[in-house]
């Protein structure tokens, strides 16, 4: 383990009064053809970066040094809310920075309402998500699967849920959002249909390219 000495989130609290988080991953005992060596804390500002020196066993028993990167951001849940009647879906369009510095062409995307989790369980986090992006509370909601979505460097792990609303509970282009976090969120209804066939094109988002898909093969809207 490196020496960490007056690096927030280490030995000193971050901004979040976090500290420690230069050792996390050091007790790692569950696949004996993984040994890590060291944790290097790069960043705490709200997520954390560090960089993991690790040593990997080949198939001929002989062992190579590595170095990855993880960006540890907390895990997150999200939900896919659908009215089987009327065969529609309810999205959120947000502004997406990272997806806008990366050639998407204003950076408005159309998502799943989503959120991490922070202290809470699943189930609780995306009751909270969906009242403040979509406002709608939710008593029944049901999960489907938990998803790593970039396990190359991200260590997220996201918890997919659905729920039931009707049309007649929400109003379309309404603005949400917490305003204190910048965010600001317009909610979208679509047939299911065209949610479909706008997968590659107006939905780009893969959590939601999932559960449209999910739910086309094996969810509200299969083919029995």
């Amino acid at each position: 383990m490196a020496d960490e000495t007056g690096v927030p989130g280490a030995d000193i609290p971050d901004r979040r009064g976090r500290t420690g988080l230069h050792r996390t991953g050091m007790d790692l005992r569950r696949n004996p053809r993984v040994r890590v060596k060291e944790v290097r804390l790069l960043s705490s500002n709200w997520y954390i970066t560090r960089a993991n020196r690790i040593e990997l066993q080949r198939a001929d028993g002989s062992w190579v040094e590595a170095e990855r990167e993880t960006y540890d951001r907390g895990d997150g849940a999200c939900l896919f809310l659908y009215d089987d009647l009327a065969r529609t879906i309810l999205l959120v369009r947000q502004f997406r920075y990272p997806a806008y510095v990366n050639e998407h062409p204003d950076g408005m995307l159309l998502e799943l309402p989503a959120g991490l989790l922070d202290e809470d369980d699943a189930r609780t986090a995306i009751t909270r998500e969906v009242e403040e992006e979509v406002g709608l509370r939710l008593s029944d909601v049901r999960p489907v699967f938990n998803v790593y979505m970039s396990p190359g460097s991200v260590t997220e792990r996201l918890h997919f849920f659905t729920g039931v609303y009707r049309s007649g509970d929400i109003t379309v282009g309404a603005v949400a959002g917490v305003a204190d976090e910048a965010e600001h969120t317009e909610v979208v209804e679509m047939p299911f249909e065209t949610a479909l066939a706008s997968i590659g094109e107006e939905i780009v988002d893969a959590k939601t390219i999932l559960m449209v898909q999910w739910a086309a093969l094996s969810g509200p809207f299969a083919v029995p």
